[in-house]
C-alpha cells in the first residue's frame, strides 16, 4: 500500500459557511468534482480524517460524515486499520474485449404502432426573444427562493418525524388546508372528503373521461373551445358537439332547440372565461343551464381554471356553488401564479366518484406528499394570500398597459374588450388578412406567434394573445413588432 497522497485539500475544497448546504455535503460535492478532474485518482490513499479536518479547519466528525456519504455513493472505500481509498465509479470497463460500441435507435421504428392524428398539436420551440402565448403568467413575480423554503422545511421535518402519509389517501393536512382556502376564496362549504388534489390538469381530464364517457356519448363544448379537453374526451370515444357562444357565453337555448332529454351525457364549460374569447357565462344562463341539466339528465363539468386570474370583485357564483355538486363536477387550479413545479389542480365531486377516480392515481404517479405538505404550509402560514395579491396587482397593471398599447398602435384596425378574467386578450381584426402570413412576417422580425393563438375562418380573423408574461419594456417592443408585421402584409 502506497503512502497517502500529498495534496492540499484547501486547493480544491472551498467551504461557504453562510451557504444553505451542510458543510459535509459541500465537501462531498467538491471531492467528487476533484476525482472527475483527476486531481484525485482511482486508488489514491487519503490522509487520515484528523489531517484533513486540520487542513480544512473543520471538526473531525464532519470529515467522518463526508467519508461515509462518499462511500455510500461509491466514491471511496473505507478499509478498517488501513485507510480510505479513492474509487472512481465512472471509470468505464467498456474497453474490455467483447463489448460492442453502443448504437442509437433507428430514426424510424422497424415495427408497426398506432398513430393518432387527433393528438397532433401546434407547438413551437421559442428561439425568439419576443413571443406570445395563449395565456401564461410571469413566473418571475414570485421569487423561487420564496417557494423553495417551504419545500426545504417539509424535507427537514420529514427527516425528523417521518410522519407523512404513504397511502393513496394523500396528504390529509394539505386537503384540509386546500378546502379551507377554497371555502374562504370561492364561498364553498366544503370538507376534504369531497376534494381530490391531482398535480396535472391533463390527469384530471383523463380520469373523468374514463369514469364518465362511453363510446358514442354526446358531449357538448363551447364553440372555439379548449384543444386539450376536446382531444382527451374524443380519445375516450365521446362525440363532441359545439354550442355557439355570444356575449353572454354558451347559448343554452341552442341546446334546448337541438337536443332531446337523455341525448346528452356531459357539457364541458368554463363559466368565468371562455377559451379563447374570454367571455363569461351570464348569471341568467347559469341558472338556465342547471335547470336544463336536471331536465335533460346530463352532467356539467365546470372548468374554473382561471378563477385566480379574475380581477372583478364580484366574480359571480360558480355553477358548483349554485348547484351544490349534484349535477356539477368542478375542476380548479391552485397557485397558477406560482412556478409550475409548485402548482396543483383539484377535482371536486361526489365522494364515491372521487374514491373511484383516486384509483387511477396509481397509473399517473402517486401524489408528491412533500409538495403537498409545502403547499399546505403555504396556506396555513398565510403566504399564499400575499403571493396572490402581488401577482394580481402585477397582472392588473400589465393588462391595462397592454390594452393601451393595442389602442395606440392599432386604433380602429382591431376590436377587443379588456378581459375581466384570464391572461389573454381576444383580438379581432376589422379587415380580413392572412394570419399565417402575419405569423411568418412576425417571426422574420424576431416575434413568435404560436399557431395555437391564430383563429381564422370565413367570418373570423382573430388572435388570442397573452399579456401577463411580458414586462413593460418587452410588451412595448412586442406590440411594435406586431404592428410592423401587420403593416407589411396588409
Amino acid at each position: 500500500m502506497s503512502s497517502p497522497v500529498n495534496i492540499n485539500f484547501q486547493s480544491f475544497i472551498k467551504i461557504d459557511r453562510s451557504g444553505g448546504d451542510a458543510i459535509y455535503m459541500q465537501i462531498v460535492y467538491q471531492f467528487i468534482n476533484a476525482v472527475k478532474k483527476s486531481l484525485l485518482e482511482d486508488g489514491d490513499l487519503l490522509p487520515g480524517s484528523r489531517k484533513i479536518a486540520a487542513d480544512l479547519k473543520v471538526h473531525r466528525k464532519t470529515v467522518v460524515a463526508t467519508f461515509m456519504e462518499l462511500q455510500e455513493q461509491g466514491w471511496v472505500h473505507i478499509f478498517p486499520n488501513i485507510g480510505t481509498i479513492v474509487k472512481n465509479p465512472e471509470l468505464s470497463s467498456a474497453t474490455a474485449t467483447g463489448i460492442k460500441t453502443f448504437q442509437q435507435p433507428p430514426e424510424k421504428a422497424p415495427f408497426q404502432f398506432r398513430k393518432e392524428v387527433i393528438l397532433d398539436t401546434s407547438t413551437s420551440e421559442i428561439p425568439e426573444k419576443f413571443y406570445f402565448t395563449d395565456g401564461t403568467p410571469d413566473y418571475r413575480i414570485i421569487e423561487a427562493e420564496e417557494l423553495v423554503r417551504f419545500y426545504a422545511s417539509a424535507l427537514k421535518r420529514k427527516k425528523k418525524t417521518s410522519d407523512l402519509p404513504q397511502a393513496a389517501e394523500g396528504n390529509l393536512f394539505f386537503r384540509d388546508q386546500l378546502s379551507y382556502y377554497l371555502n374562504l376564496t370561492r364561498g364553498f362549504h366544503l370538507s376534504r372528503n369531497f376534494l381530490l388534489p391531482i398535480s396535472g390538469r391533463e390527469q384530471i381530464l383523463s380520469i373523468l373521461s374514463r369514469l364518465l364517457i362511453n363510446t358514442g356519448d354526446i358531449m357538448l363544448v363551447e364553440n372555439l373551445s379548449y384543444f386539450l379537453p376536446n382531444m382527451i374526451f374524443s380519445q375516450a370515444g365521446a362525440k363532441l358537439k359545439t354550442v355557439p357562444v355570444d356575449e353572454e357565453g354558451m347559448n343554452v337555448d341552442y341546446i334546448q332547440r337541438h337536443y332531446k332529454p337523455g341525448e346528452i351525457r356531459c357539457v364541458y364549460i368554463n363559466t368565468k372565461c371562455h377559451y379563447p374569447t374570454t367571455v363569461a357565462l351570464s348569471e341568467k344562463r347559469k341558472t338556465q343551464l342547471l335547470q336544463l341539466a336536471e331536465q335533460y339528465n346530463f352532467i356539467v363539468i365546470e372548468d374554473d381554471v382561471d378563477f385566480e386570474f379574475s380581477m372583478v370583485k364580484d366574480k359571480g357564483e360558480s355553477l358548483f356553488r349554485k348547484n351544490g355538486g349534484s349535477r356539477v363536477i368542478y375542476i380548479g387550479a391552485f397557485g397558477r401564479f406560482l412556478n409550475p413545479g409548485f402548482q396543483m389542480n383539484f377535482l371536486i365531486a361526489p365522494k364515491d366518484l372521487l374514491e373511484e377516480g383516486r384509483k387511477y392515481l396509481n397509473i399517473f404517479g402517486k401524489p408528491n406528499y412533500m409538495l403537498e405538505k409545502a403547499l399546505g404550509d403555504m396556506i396555513h402560514q398565510g403566504d399564499i394570500f400575499r403571493y396572490q395579491r402581488k401577482s394580481q396587482k402585477m397582472i392588473n397593471e400589465r393588462k391595462g398597459m397592454f390594452a393601451q398599447l393595442l389602442n395606440t398602435y392599432f386604433k380602429n384596425k382591431i376590436t377587443f374588450n379588456t378581459p375581466a378574467s384570464g391572461l389573454a386578450f381576444w383580438i379581432q381584426f376589422n379587415d380580413p388578412l392572412s394570419l399565417t402570413q402575419l405569423q411568418k412576417a412576425a417571426r422574420e422580425k424576431g416575434l413568435l406567434i404560436p399557431s395555437i393563438c391564430l383563429y381564422q375562418n370565413r367570418t373570423l380573423t382573430a388572435l388570442r394573445l397573452s399579456f401577463a408574461h411580458l414586462n413593460q419594456q418587452d410588451m412595448e417592443e412586442t406590440i411594435r413588432l406586431l404592428k410592423e408585421s401587420y403593416q407589411e402584409i396588409i
